[in-house]
């Protein structure tokens, strides 16, 4: 008995240690750009297997070096709430509960664009209920600690647009050929929609990503983002 007590304490201790490693992370990056991200850690991986001289294609640029355009077209596409929420868009979450009992299988999710930055700086993309608990307490951390415009900044600098393709200034290079700050509503329609399988639409979108790229182009003047 006293052996498995102290398994479970040191259990605990060992997971509240790795929170706060966590937590110390998010505080730095609160200033400071991250070098890397688990996401960047993995395809880098995968990549090196075919050619171990393999690098990403990654370059932080500032927010106001963004195109407004783009803010708008993620947010519209991605999280429509994203203003408005505390990290978690309930009503979403619901819908996509919802939906996914009625097909049987997941078809669609209720991520915001906070947790999905919380999944693509710590975590991986496998699926399962611990990983879900680990990506709301970091979601928790980070809607804590920083603002709507860092969390938005952050995410447009590591989400993945192609295969070791990171953040907006390589995405909107890799394209179309220009940076980031210079993206039209079109250009950032197109790149807005290519975030759920951003290696699948890298070489082209098929007709139903180009008709929610129309939509997402139409909407998006009306979405909030952070100034």
């Amino acid at each position: 008995m006293r052996m498995l007590k102290r398994v479970l304490l040191f259990a605990i201790a060992i997971i509240l240690m790795y929170q706060l490693w966590l937590f110390g992370w998010i505080l730095w990056w609160k200033w400071n750009p991250p070098q890397s991200t688990s996401f960047m850690s993995i395809r880098l991986a995968e990549l090196r297997d075919k050619n171990p001289r393999a690098k990403l294609d990654y370059q932080w640029v500032a927010y106001e070096k963004i195109s407004s355009n783009l803010k708008r077209a993620v947010v519209s596409a991605e999280d429509d709430k994203f203003m408005e929420h505390d990290g978690f868009d309930w009503d979403n979450i619901e819908r996509a509960l919802k939906k996914n009992q009625r097909k049987g299988k997941r078809v669609a999710g209720g991520s915001t664009i906070s947790q999905q930055l919380a999944k693509n700086l710590f975590l991986s993309p496998s699926r399962s209920y611990i990983r879900k608990i680990q990506e709301a307490v970091i979601t928790v951390m980070i809607e804590s600690l920083w603002s709507k415009r860092r969390i938005l900044e952050v995410y447009l600098n590591v989400v993945e647009w192609g295969n070791g393709v990171f953040g907006a200034e390589a995405g909107a290079r890799r394209h179309f050929g220009q940076s980031a700050a210079s993206l039209g509503e079109y250009q950032a329609a197109r790149m807005a929609v290519m975030l759920p399988s951003p290696r699948r639409f890298e070489k082209s979108l098929p007709a139903y990503a180009r008709e929610h790229a129309e939509s997402i182009q139409q909407r998006m003047h009306y979405s909030e983002v952070p100034r």
